[in-house]
């Protein structure tokens, strides 16, 4: 009996232990608000102090670094695969068309992560750096606080294909934009939610020209009027020229982007279609009507929008400089 008994034992304890060791190693590759907290407790402080730095120098660099976020998250899942040079090897993300001459605030990450090397050297990822880079942004700028979940690690790879497929055009329909989103895990109100970072930063002539010039039922006249004294009708000519997403605050992080679209003054096209008599207007109006609703939906998208096919684990790598693999 004593035999058995203690085999038993034996028997029991190994189950908890085979337990034990699956249970840490699931959680292991989820992502927490907690995980850089014994080993790297200076990361927020060291992000943040960079973030208010560039945003006090230049209001803009908020919604730019913010813009790194989601062109990241959308191609590939959040590994920091946009953050990556060109190589012999591949031809990055940089260089594909929803990105080229207009992403921008890679010197601002470069400046972050060699500020988070000096304090926790190769623990964090720069995957994660956007990540906290982007809600520090938002919150820089009047916008809402979320707790950021983090333990992504970094790409050795990046895909101008991907990124090019991937990205919403500033020429999409509602029907492709809501399709987009969902291939990504995110509903239509997280699509409209998220647009919603739209309350902050320019955009270029060349996006907006045919919304201005063609789509008269669906701008504001004298909105169109004031858009085309900036951004020539003839493809070529000014195609550079920048007009705020958000005319009535674009450096202040509000809700004004959606009473803007009630009033028909979006200035994309794929901005002006999530009120356009379809399925989001409804989502539109409740936005444009109550700050506290946007700001609550929009922290709860972008930690949706966080978790997209995040590498973990012992998958990928935590880069020393985040425009080269190791």
């Amino acid at each position: 009996m004593a035999s058995s008994s203690s085999s038993t034992s034996s028997l029991i304890r190994i189950v908890c232990l085979s337990f034990l060791v699956l249970f840490i190693g699931s959680s292991s590759a989820q992502l927490s608000p907690n995980f850089y907290s014994k080993s790297c407790p200076k990361l927020f402080g060291t992000v943040r102090s960079v973030v208010k730095s560039a945003i006090s120098k230049e209001p803009r660099m908020g919604a730019s670094l913010l813009r790194l976020f989601f062109h990241d998250c959308f191609v590939n899942g959040c590994d920091g695969s946009i953050l990556l040079d060109d190589t012999s090897s591949f031809k990055g993300e940089k260089s594909a068309a929803p990105n080229l001459n207009s992403a921008r605030g890679f010197n601002v990450i470069d400046e972050i992560k060699s500020k988070v090397e000096e304090v926790c050297p190769g623990v964090v990822s720069c995957a994660d750096i956007l990540a906290i880079t982007s809600r520090d942004s938002v919150a820089l700028l009047g916008g809402p606080n979320w707790n950021v979940k983090l333990g992504r690690r970094d790409s050795k790879t990046a895909s101008q294909t991907a990124a090019n497929n991937g990205i919403p055009a500033p020429s999409s329909s509602l029907s492709s934009l809501i399709s987009r989103f969902q291939s990504n895990g995110l509903s239509a109100k997280d699509m409209v939610a998220l647009s919603g970072a739209h309350t902050i930063g320019q955009a270029r002539c060349t996006t907006f020209r045919t919304h201005i010039y063609n789509e008269t039922s669906t701008i504001a006249a004298s909105f169109a009027s004031t858009r085309q004294q900036n951004c020539p009708r003839t493809s070529g000519k000014g195609d550079n020229n920048l007009a705020p997403l958000d005319f009535q605050s674009p450096t202040h992080f509000d809700n004004k982007y959606y009473t803007n679209l009630v009033t028909k003054r979006g200035l994309l096209h794929s901005d002006q279609q999530l009120y356009s008599g379809g399925s989001t207007d409804s989502i539109v109006r409740s936005f444009s009507n109550s700050p506290g609703f946007f700001r609550s939906d929009f922290a709860t998208s972008m930690i949706k929008m966080g978790d997209i096919s995040p590498l973990t684990g012992s998958q990928g790598e935590i880069r020393k400089n985040c425009r080269k693999a190791n």
